[in-house]
């Protein structure tokens, strides 16, 4: 579908002319637009973005959230070099609202343009796990102090692993399509850690680990690269800002920037965790973000690692059973291979996990 970007640009804030706009970047959830224009004879760039209401049912509250955690970011930043871009900052509309909405309805935002740094899709060293990690780590620091109350919950229970898993058994109760019986060794090796989906929210629960804003989505592509430096600047796509668990946005890290394989790997034998990756990543998280964690929310990074890779296999395996409903598929066994790709990282971790711990304690 066709957007009229230049009358989107009309209902931004934006003193300048429209002079063109083109997609942008590799996201599959919102059109993104790179946008130029001319500002008294300067040309400025912009990223615009349609939010997908089909995925974020409410987009008021989403934005709230978004100008709360930039507002809050760049006020920290004001004075520092390059202030402007260590974070993402919003264009009002005229409105002075921190979204537009078009002819047809669409909520659309608006950003500076960060210049001179991009996002890379694939890891390619321990020194960009390094960054990636310790941009993470600062963007959770940056927010410890945040005013004004809780976050809105864009997707509640994102990262609620017993409720996915009670999603997987819902699945496997009903077998829509038949394939439960084609998959036990997948059912069995979730069952048999039944024990410890619960352990992150029993902690939390306790009141031994606080609830913290969390970015929920820590791939490497949504830190930004600065060119010169190699140095993590800014922390990208804010749609799954919200309260969570540090361990949630860690454990991810594990499970997306520590195996050299794909996320749809066939061949298992492919896919284990780099130990050396694992180390950057922690180090990295560690340099920023190790001076706010508490002795238990520090003790269970290792583990946090585990816990999503499960999940998300838990997650693979549920749309899988259930004719795969969510998650694109390019081929009939695509999200079983996911899910036996997520579990044999697992696995790795597992054997690893001593290892793992005694890193941890080693690093002061």
């Amino acid at each position: 579908m066709a957007h009229d970007i230049a009358g989107v640009f009309d209902k931004f804030a934006i003193y300048g002319d429209f002079i063109s706009a083109a997609p942008y970047g590799s996201g599959h959830i919102n059109d993104t637009y790179k946008v130029v224009s001319d500002q008294a004879g300067t040309i400025v760039h912009y990223i615009f973005q349609r939010i997908n209401t089909n995925i974020f049912k409410e987009p008021v509250g989403l934005m709230d959230n978004i100008r709360r955690v930039t507002s809050h970011i760049c006020a920290r930043a004001r004075g520092r070099k390059d202030a402007s871009r260590q974070s993402l900052c919003i264009v009002q509309g005229k409105d002075l609202k921190p979204f537009v909405v078009d002819a047809d309805g669409n909520y659309w935002r608006g950003y500076l343009f960060i210049e001179k740094a991009q996002t890379y899709d694939v890891i390619k060293n321990a020194e960009q796990a390094f960054e990636v990690a310790r941009s993470f780590g600062n963007f959770q620091k940056e927010l410890v102090d945040i005013p004004g109350g809780r976050l809105f919950e864009t997707i509640p229970d994102f990262h609620n692993t017993p409720k996915r898993l009670e999603a997987l058994e819902a699945a496997i109760k009903a077998d829509m399509k038949g394939r439960v019986k084609d998959v036990a060794a997948e059912i069995d090796f979730v069952m048999s850690r039944r024990g410890e989906v619960s352990k992150l929210v029993d902690l939390n629960a306790a009141g031994q680990i606080p609830e913290r804003i969390t970015h929920n989505d820590t791939k490497l592509n949504n830190v930004m690269i600065d060119d010169a430096s190699g140095n993590g600047i800014c922390v990208i796509d804010l749609d799954t800002v919200m309260p969570g668990l540090v361990h949630y946005d860690f454990g991810d890290m594990v499970r997306t920037s520590t195996s050299p394989s794909m996320e749809d790997e066939k061949d298992l034998s492919r896919v284990y965790m780099q130990f050396n990756m694992f180390e950057a990543l922690l180090r990295g998280y560690l340099e920023s973000a190790g001076n706010f964690l508490n002795p238990v929310e520090r003790e269970n990074l290792p583990f946090s690692g585990k816990l999503i890779t499960l999940e998300i296999g838990i997650r693979f395996l549920t749309d899988y059973l259930s004719g795969d409903v969510y998650f694109k598929i390019h081929r009939p066994e695509h999200n079983l291979d996911r899910c036996r790709t997520q579990f044999k990282l697992v696995s790795s971790i597992e054997e690893q996990m001593p290892q793992m711990m005694a890193l941890l304690n080693s690093i002061q």
